[in-house]
């Protein structure tokens, strides 16, 4: 996390998407101990292989609550083309279709806090209100999502990875 200004690759837009099965993990965690969740999503591919289901598009990280001083509730998941029974950690669950600012980022990941934070500016100079509400535990956020464009196997150098951000609008 640089905490500096960063100027967005490419221009943010709004698209419409559509609902999405998935499997998921969920874990509270801090920034700090944000490994503890993303360390999880062979376990998911481990699940749908054991099935013989293939996913249906990129993983990604879903943000449920955000208090960036104490924690956060993030899921990793990975879409699937119908719904999936669950066992244990791994839990079915479905992406909310509708509005979504969204911008596609190149680059390692630990600048997408600032990468957020310019999306977040854009959306409020044009006008556009996020699908989330404050609560004594973070902010509740309908869907925002972090879609995880690079497969890590296929591209090792992280200043490649291209990481798409989904922030649902009300």
């Amino acid at each position: 996390m640089t905490g500096m200004a960063i100027e967005l690759q490419h221009e943010p837009t709004v698209v419409e998407r559509e609902e999405q099965p998935y499997v998921g993990i969920t874990a509270p965690i801090t920034m700090d101990t944000f490994d503890a969740v993303a360390d999880r999503l062979p376990e998911l591919f481990a699940f749908l292989g054991e099935r013989g289901v293939v996913p249906a598009a990129a993983p990604f990280f879903r943000y449920w609550t955000i208090d960036m001083e104490r924690e956060l509730v993030v899921e990793a998941g990975v879409p699937v083309a119908t719904s999936s029974e669950g066992t244990g950690d791994v839990q079915p669950g479905v992406l909310p279709a509708g509005r979504y600012a969204t911008v596609t980022h190149r680059g390692h990941p630990d600048v997408l806090v600032d990468v957020t934070a310019a999306l977040l500016d854009w959306a409020t100079a044009n006008g556009l209100e996020f699908d989330m509400s404050p609560s004594p535990e973070g902010d509740r956020w309908a869907s925002r999502l972090e879609l995880l464009l690079t497969n890590p196997a296929d591209v090792p150098d992280m200043n490649d990875w291209v990481t798409q951000l989904c922030f649902k609008l009300r």
